[in-house]
């Protein structure tokens, strides 16, 4: 209760604009940065001197959204020069996609500090799939940011070899939810639902939500010894239009509780680059508003184990079949 209690109403957060170290030199992507928590992210990370790749399907929303970012004086305001802007085109619902955003990338840079995978759907009507016909929160939430980073993966390492090797300076963020500690069932997601899922959306979104920290994990094992950490957040309770096609009752009900995207963006922020965190911290799952999780439920984190470590095996049974998914497609 006392986790969940402070989910909700989380302490005040510890890295934000006011005293963010600047990111010149740095490269940094943002899926999902047109709108709410990554537009807020991008406008935090560019006046801080980064540059910033705002990934996004709509290229006129990505637009507007920098240009307003230009436009917008940081409140408090930064003592660094402000860094750059890009529009990055990203169809995550679309696998065969996903490998010319990266190339384009490349053209363009030849390392990556930080990737956010921050972009999310929430709740879409019932049958709503992907351009290869999966369920289509667990293709965006999960397959489209899977195979984005694995094909990214060279840019990191790029990144790791521009930080002068430093560990965990080169960061992989997830994204997941509360709902991973309130609604998983256990073990954390039903392996035989993910080629036939049901038609229960908040099932299946929640699922996905697991699957971002299941994969966050498994990819921090296999990269940690390259110097980057890989780590799954919980943004926290906010604003955004995530939630546009959830029924009208959420917003009456939970809105009293819901924060400014900004907050979350706070969130990623610690989760990408706080100092706080090592690379011991490989697959953790951070709190609002930056914060590590102190009491994960036992069965995601035996989840989260090999079987010849004692535990079940089922993150590595999600990367797997994610893998198997998205293989053509590299």
């Amino acid at each position: 209760m006392g986790v969940t209690f402070s989910q909700l109403f989380p302490p005040e957060p510890t890295l934000t604009e006011a005293n963010l170290p600047s990111q010149h030199g740095k490269v940094f992507l943002i899926t999902g940065g047109a709108s709410g928590i990554g537009h807020e992210l991008a406008n935090i990370l560019y006046h801080a001197g980064g540059k910033v790749y705002i990934a996004a399907r709509s290229e006129s929303n990505a637009l507007q959204s920098i240009e307003k970012i230009k436009k917008t004086p940081l409140s408090p305001p930064s003592s660094s020069t402000p860094g750059e802007l890009h529009y990055l085109h990203l169809t995550l619902e679309d696998l065969s996609t996903i490998k010319s955003t990266v190339q384009v990338f490349h053209a363009k840079e030849q390392k990556l500090h930080v990737l956010f995978n921050n972009a999310g759907v929430s709740l879409p009507p019932p049958g709503s799939i992907s351009k290869q016909n999966h369920e289509l929160q667990l293709a965006v939430n999960c397959l489209g940011p899977y195979l984005l980073t694995q094909l990214l993966l060279p840019s990191l390492q790029a990144g790791v070899r521009a930080s002068h090797d430093k560990p965990a300076a080169v960061r992989v963020v997830w994204t997941s939810s509360q709902m991973v500690d309130l609604g998983a069932i256990k073990g954390g997601l039903n392996p035989a639902t993910l080629d036939n899922p049901g038609t229960d959306q908040q099932k299946n979104y929640v699922a996905t939500k697991v699957g971002n920290w299941f994969l966050a994990s498994q990819l921090g094992r296999a990269v940690r010894h390259l110097g980057i950490l890989s780590v799954s957040q919980n943004p926290g309770n906010l604003k955004t239009n995530i939630l546009r096609h959830a029924p009208a009752y959420y917003s009456r009900l939970f809105g009293p509780l819901f924060y400014k995207a900004k907050m979350g963006a706070y969130t990623e922020l610690w989760a990408g680059l706080s100092q706080d965190l090592t690379i011991e911290a490989s697959g953790a799952y951070i709190l609002p508003w930056g914060r590590l999780h102190p009491a994960p439920r036992k069965d995601l984190l035996d989840a989260l184990k090999s079987v010849e470590e004692g535990g079940t095996g089922q993150a590595e049974a999600f990367a797997d079949w994610c893998e198997t998914q998205v293989a053509p497609f590299k």
